[in-house]
């Protein structure tokens, strides 16, 4: 027997809240095209610089200037993963998702080397998501979790490549960063949001009720039927016995009533008729 335990979100909000922030995004880009004079990209984090330490907030809708190249291969996985945790995990989504946020942005501020560079854009949010939807649908044993990790590892599979220092013009701790934080989330709400139906056994064995014993039922069972068909079989033999015993009674008794009958009939009179006997001739007769 299994126990509901339907607990994803409603779709529109997987819609929304994504659309949202894409809107935000380029809203941003637009503004830093609009408004040359200011140069966005300070408003990234720079590592160890105090003065940056506002750019934690600021630095995953701020992209690179020169072109659409960074801002776009960010917008659909933003949207697809962000749709994806709303969704599939709508009591820590927004946990999930601002933690990311903000923690991405610590572990770059903290570990990065100052190259005397800014870190901007939302790469490293979305190696925050990968690593929680992929490492999340792993530890729940869930199978609907267990194929958004799949779609996961065979869309974004690639994007392991980035933890590791390739180009200078990336920032790879920032995807490190954003990688490690989504993995610990998984790991930190792994028994919150929705987890695997569970069988009547399981919730028993949780509730500290032994499990019963489904084979020695079965053979008790086994031995039961066995035991109720000698039994049929004993009564069989015993009902065969008697009938044939009442049988045997009943050509008694029919025998014993026959040498009654025969016994009580009327005696048979047997009369045999015998011829009178001659007289002998008389003398005198014959001188006559």
């Amino acid at each position: 027997m299994k126990r509901s335990n339907h607990q994803f979100g409603s779709t529109s909000e997987a819609i929304i809240y994504p659309v949202l922030l894409l809107v935000a995004m380029w809203l941003v880009y637009w503004a830093d095209h609009l408004f040359p004079f200011i140069y966005f990209y300070q408003y990234g984090v720079m590592p160890g610089e105090v003065s940056t330490v506002p750019g934690i907030f600021f630095m995953p809708l701020i992209h690179a200037y020169e072109g659409f190249e960074h801002i776009i291969n960010n917008s659909l996985p933003t949207a697809i993963l962000l749709s994806a945790i709303i969704y599939y995990y709508q009591k820590i989504a927004w946990k999930v998702f601002v933690i990311s946020w903000l923690a991405t942005g610590i572990g770059v501020w903290l570990f990065a080397a100052n190259n005397n560079s800014y870190h901007i854009g939302m790469s490293g949010v979305i190696y925050a998501m990968v690593g929680f939807l992929f490492v999340s649908g792993v530890v729940r044993k869930y199978l609907p979790l267990q194929a958004i990790s799949l779609f996961v590892v065979f869309i974004y599979g690639s994007l392991l490549w980035g933890i590791f220092p390739t180009d200078p013009q990336i920032s790879w701790e920032g995807h490190l960063s954003g990688l490690v934080v989504g993995v610990s989330l998984a790991i930190i709400y792994r028994k919150q949001g929705p987890q695997s139906p569970k069988y009547m056994y399981e919730i028993e064995k949780e509730l500290g009720i032994e499990p019963p014993d489904l084979e020695g039922i079965w053979r008790e069972k086994v031995a039961q039927e066995r035991q109720r068909q000698e039994q049929i079989e004993e009564m069989k033999k015993g009902m065969a016995g008697e009938i044939e015993e009442q049988r045997r009674q009943q050509q008694e008794q029919y025998n014993l009533q026959e040498q009654q009958r025969q016994s009580l009939d009327p005696l048979r009179v047997i009369y045999h008729y015998k011829e009178p006997k001659k007289k002998p001739p008389d003398d005198t007769d014959q001188g006559q």
